[in-house]
């Protein structure tokens, strides 16, 4: 809420801002097979780009992982059947808008739990929690 002194939050338009999007799968040694199936699925059913498996950290991510990248209308799409299809999985997804700090942060999609990510690589901040 904001008072007479504060303006109000700036609008932004994601056809103007988003580029892309990402979503990360994550796994340990006991569910990678689970995620793989489940991005190689993803990907015989959606137009993206299938990132290589991760089996352990990397970037901001806590956990081994792999990433799907996509235009924004197939993320409309595959977003919702991510939900549907995750059977347990943890799923990280964001937008790619040129400011990974915020994407990763500010404009996170958790599918389950969401997980400490490790923003000080991006240089501007130290971990942070997801917000519950």
């Amino acid at each position: 809420m904001t008072d007479a002194t504060t303006p109000p939050p700036r609008i932004l338009d994601p056809d103007q801002l988003i580029d892309s999007y990402h979503a990360h799968i994550y796994f340990d040694a006991t569910t990678m097979d689970a995620a793989i199936a489940l991005s190689e699925a993803a990907a015989a059913r959606f137009e993206l780009v299938l990132g290589r498996a991760h089996t352990g950290p990397v970037g901001p991510h806590p956990m081994g992982s792999r990433q799907l990248a996509c235009a924004p209308a197939v993320f409309a799409a595959l977003l919702p059947w991510l939900a549907l299809n995750r059977n347990g999985l943890i799923v990280f997804a964001h937008p790619e808008t040129g400011d990974p700090l915020a994407d990763h942060r500010d404009r996170a999609i958790w599918l389950g739990a969401g997980l400490p990510l490790d923003l000080s690589i991006f240089g501007r901040d130290a971990t942070v929690l997801p917000k519950s």
